[in-house]
């Protein structure tokens, strides 16, 4: 029996700033931004956005677009690392939001025997997530699984992480009937325990906190959703994993050069342009070119050879990520539902072709691994409208977004948003403090 993904939607925030507004006032020359990393557009939270409600979006929108009966799903598994608490788990905010929605029609606590859980490793929390659900699949035959990756990824103003930041959720149902995508079940996997990108819990001194009441400790602890990371680092240490990942997945498949087989590549993409950067060290060491000196490395990436192949299996896959931004968790399966959207449009037949997915999280760990596109997949890619989607947002001057980034405003910018938006957090009752409660709009 084969198993894999039988459908997929997506959401994004309502609002986005454009790259060149930031790069401006960044005393950013826009070309730098918009040619040399490829990005156009960032996806930005208004103030009742958040990764539970994208999650919401995303797992609402898979059960109306595919007509799901909520009480089949077995399990939602959520990769992100953008919780909302440290305990509860976020996905269980976005069954909660979706539950209430679909009462109606199925009932009270439509979920109510569903298994429901946060997977956490940075940007391959959610892979680990499909992985898990896929085990479970197979070890019940005829159940389904829904995986959610979602995510905001957010950078400390001036920071040199501030231009990719972006945000946004991609659902996937899983089952026995890989409609969309039969995945594999060989995993090349490296991990290392570095310090490349990551959100420790940090202190401040009471002295520090103007309005600290008298009761509080002498040192409090801070959690942020800005995280501590040094880019270059990082990108050597995703693409050493990535290197190492795709050594133990040829090691177990026996494939000289696998990425030959695969119609398309897809990476995580912290920015549009990082898959075709990072390959270009195994594209060398696949194809006995010398990648030594940054001479060499140039030269590799400006080859005829090389442009000629990622124009074909990765460009597509990057047009979504210059629209949206970083998604953490799910760029990997926004730049999978890139490509496919692109071939789509296209009148491309894809059936039977191999897709190879190269992921990555901080911290650090990557996954190498690969599917088989099914018979009916454009039955299911006809529902995304991936690119008119992304035209239906709602442009924020720079203002706004500084303002947005700070959380000073207190209603909601996008005024005709229609979704699920956080209506409240408990201030008062000491027994529900901080407790947050969502509402459809």
């Amino acid at each position: 029996m084969i198993y894999g993904i039988e459908a997929a939607s997506f959401h994004v925030p309502s609002l986005y700033l454009e790259i060149k507004d930031l790069a401006e006032k960044r005393n950013i020359e826009p070309a730098k931004l918009e040619k040399g990393l490829g990005l156009h557009k960032m996806a930005f939270p208004d103030v009742h956005e958040d990764a539970a409600t994208f999650a919401a979006e995303a797992l609402l929108k898979l059960i109306k677009d595919y007509h799901l009966n909520p009480k089949e799903i077995s399990r939602i598994y959520l990769g992100t690392e953008s919780a909302l608490d440290a305990a509860k788990p976020t996905a269980t905010y976005a069954m909660q939001m979706v539950e209430a929605l679909l009462e109606k029609d199925f009932g009270a606590r439509c979920f109510k025997n569903c298994d429901v859980v946060d997977m956490t490793f940075a940007c391959v929390g959610a892979v680990d997530a499909l992985q898990n659900c896929l085990d479970f699949c197979r070890a019940n035959p005829g159940k389904k699984a829904v995986v959610i990756a979602s995510d905001y990824a957010k950078y400390e103003l001036e920071s040199s992480g501030e231009y990719t930041q972006g945000g946004g959720a991609v659902a996937l149902l899983l089952s026995n009937n890989p409609r969309l995508l039969e995945i594999e079940n060989v995993y090349g996997v490296a991990t290392e325990s570095v310090f490349d990108f990551f959100k420790p819990r940090r202190a401040a001194l009471k002295s520090d906190l103007k309005s600290a009441a008298a009761s509080m400790p002498d040192k409090i602890e801070i959690f942020t959703d800005e995280p501590v990371f040094d880019g270059q680092y990082s990108n050597q240490c995703y693409q050493d994993r990535i290197r190492e990942a795709y050594e133990h997945y040829k090691e177990q498949t026996g494939l000289e050069k696998p990425y030959e087989n695969w119609r398309y590549l897809i990476f995580h993409l912290p920015y549009a342009f990082h898959g075709k950067r990072v390959f270009t060290e195994l594209f060398s060491l696949e194809n006995n070119l010398p990648y030594g000196t940054p001479e060499e490395q140039k030269a590799v990436a400006k080859s005829e050879e090389y442009l000629s192949f990622i124009n074909r299996k990765i460009e597509p896959s990057q047009r979504a990520s210059s629209e949206v931004g970083n998604m953490y968790t799910a760029s990997v399966f926004m730049a999978l539902l890139s490509a496919m959207q692109v071939s789509y449009d296209n009148q491309e037949d894809l059936k039977d072709q191999k897709i190879g997915f190269l992921a990555y999280g901080s911290g650090s760990k990557a996954k190498v691994f690969a599917g088989k596109v099914g018979k009916s997949w454009r039955e299911v890619v006809q529902k995304w409208n991936v690119f008119e989607n992304l035209k239906n947002r709602k442009a924020i001057d720079f203002e706004t977004y500084e303002k947005l980034h700070r959380k000073q405003l207190e209603s909601s910018v996008n005024s005709d948003y229609k979704g699920f938006g956080l209506n409240q957090i408990e201030t008062e009752n000491q027994v529900l403090v901080g407790s947050r409660y969502y509402d459809y709009r």
